[in-house]
């Protein structure tokens, strides 16, 4: 073998490891743009979920609210009425009042 062929074999050697090299950079550029790519949906998937969970909580806690809101409408619109009742026999034993004390005059 001669100097002209061990010069073309290590040229040839060092133009495979330089292939070798260009490949593994593209494979290592290719994992890190997917690793980022997953990286990115998993956290649009969090953000969704967790704006998805707010949602439900607030609903239900409007739910809830308007629940109660309609308990306390309720329950007071049985003081009113049973004062308004109060108030209209009250009334009517005050006009009775006057009109006697006036007749008896």
């Amino acid at each position: 073998m001669g100097m002209s062929d061990v010069l073309n074999s290590i040229k040839e050697a060092e133009e495979s490891a330089d292939a070798k090299l260009t490949a593994s950079k593209e494979k290592a550029a290719k994992i890190v743009a997917d690793a980022r790519k997953e990286a990115s949906d998993i956290i649009q998937n969090a953000q969704d979920g967790a704006v998805s969970s707010t949602a439900k909580k607030l609903d239900s806690a409007r739910a809830t609210a308007g629940a109660e809101a309609d308990g306390v409408h309720a329950e007071g619109a049985k003081s009113v009425e049973s004062i308004q009742s109060s108030a209209g026999e009250r009334r009517a034993a005050a006009v009775k009042l006057v009109i006697d004390s006036l007749m008896s005059n």
